[in-house]
């Protein structure tokens, strides 16, 4: 038995093995997590990120259609490019548009204070599946979202537990995590965040605010 990495239960089981590694299924969360025995070594992980190289295009039309969600026209965005960074021809769009990103890409360089502020928006792009241990990274993320600021998640959700044999996003080993519907439910439950669930493997969470956006998301499910 092993406990859960995201919401700490100990309810769990031995849910899928094979050649390489062992997962667990958690009965609280539904995160499926895999043994943290099994982990790569950061090194070796570090090798396959750049073998499996990049995401530019499609991290830059998430990022922009998201900003073109958030922003009002008025207000400059201060922003945050978790987990991952843009490349410089699409940092130079969003700082045209009068904004701001931080970024972090733990790859390149540890976590700073200096990103630690309050942002608008904060935009995951296929990095929760990363994270070997997501209570840390959530607990961090709902700290960093002002009240009424928007956090963008595009991670593959798994569907089907009775598919999992057959779902290929498993045989990635840098992959550890992987959410459910369910999941996300229950983080936003537990912390009282709006939930959405849109197209492409998009999930939209809203730090509660006085104000409601109303905001259309669909040009951001276009996007993803």
């Amino acid at each position: 038995m092993r406990r859960c990495p995201l919401c700490h239960s100990d309810k769990t089981a031995r849910f899928y093995a094979d050649k390489k590694r062992c997962l667990y299924h958690c009965q609280l969360c539904q995160l499926v997590f895999a043994d943290a025995n099994a982990h790569l070594p950061p090194s070796a992980e570090l090798q396959k990120y750049r073998l499996a190289g990049n995401k530019h295009k499609a991290l830059s039309r998430f990022m922009l259609d998201l900003i073109t969600q958030c922003e009002d026209g008025k207000t400059p965005l201060l922003g945050l490019n978790f987990g991952r960074t843009l490349d410089a021809d699409t940092l130079q769009k969003v700082t045209a548009r009068g904004h701001q990103l931080n970024q972090y890409d733990p790859s390149i360089a540890p976590w700073s204070s200096q990103l630690k502020q309050e942002y608008d928006f904060i935009c995951c792009y296929r990095v929760f599946e990363h994270f070997r241990f997501p209570y840390k990274e959530w607990a961090l993320l709902c700290e960093l979202i002002k009240p009424g600021g928007w956090i963008a998640i595009c991670t593959p959700l798994l569907s089907e537990l009775s598919a999992f044999n057959k779902w290929h996003h498993k045989n990635n080993l840098t992959h550890v995590s992987f959410y459910q519907r369910q999941t996300f439910e229950f983080l936003a439950n537990k912390v009282g965040f709006k939930l959405l669930f849109a197209a492409n493997d998009l999930i939209l969470v809203q730090k509660p605010s006085e104000s409601d956006i109303t905001r259309d998301q669909t040009s951001v499910v276009a996007g993803a």
